[in-house]
């Protein structure tokens, strides 16, 4: 987990080492080729880093006002029935008929989802960190159980290596953080829609 956490660090500061330099080279050996004037091509390059900066900025304030709107925090400070419970009010506005199994005794799938006939159960997880291999293990054992044809495994984290190896292999869906949130955007968009009348969706 920790090794995957760097891996992905190291992945972004590479990638905003490019970014930088490619923002730097580019506009200086443009300006420096059309001038021949050593100075102006240093200040385009320079330039250039400047609005690459402004971009990396921007994007990174976007992010932060998405996570935000998505709701995403509360949800990280929910415990696990909490949100299986909430799972299932996410599942039941996409349209699925949605099911939260015992809290004990529930044979591997936390909800039980069924939408034009076919049959998903669904292992919950709310952690803070990467989820393994046994969360795809019991989601997959679950399917027999409740007579499904799909099995997911929904978490606010991410998933370990090895869970995605076992996922694929095993045909488990993996839902992770990042998509969790599009779901979460997609809920909040539909219901602010749903909040408006007919003439003001057909204004927008």
């Amino acid at each position: 987990m920790a090794k995957r956490r760097k891996s992905k660090a190291g992945q972004r500061e590479n990638l905003f080492k490019v970014i930088m330099g490619l923002s730097f080279i580019l506009p200086c050996f443009i300006v420096l080729s059309a001038t021949n004037d050593l100075a102006a091509g240093l200040l385009a390059g320079m330039l250039g880093v400047g609005v690459a900066i402004g971009v990396i900025i921007y994007v990174a304030v976007s992010k932060v006002a998405k996570l935000k709107r998505s709701g995403i925090a509360e949800i990280d400070k929910m415990d696990g029935y909490q949100f299986e419970k909430f799972l299932g009010h996410l599942f039941r506005s996409q349209g699925y008929k949605a099911e939260v199994t015992q809290s004990s005794g529930d044979f591997g799938a936390d909800l039980v989802l069924t939408k034009d006939g076919i049959r998903i159960v669904v292992q919950a997880k709310r952690y803070s960190k990467n989820v393994g291999l046994k969360a795809v293990q019991e989601a997959h054992s679950a399917m027999a159980h409740y007579s499904a044809s799909e099995a997911w495994v929904v978490s606010n984290a991410d998933y370990t290596d090895q869970a995605y190896k076992l996922a694929r292999s095993n045909h488990v869906r993996l839902i992770n953080r990042d998509q969790l949130i599009e779901m979460l955007l997609d809920m909040h968009s539909t219901k602010s829609k749903s909040k408006r009348t007919p003439a003001q969706n057909a204004n927008l």
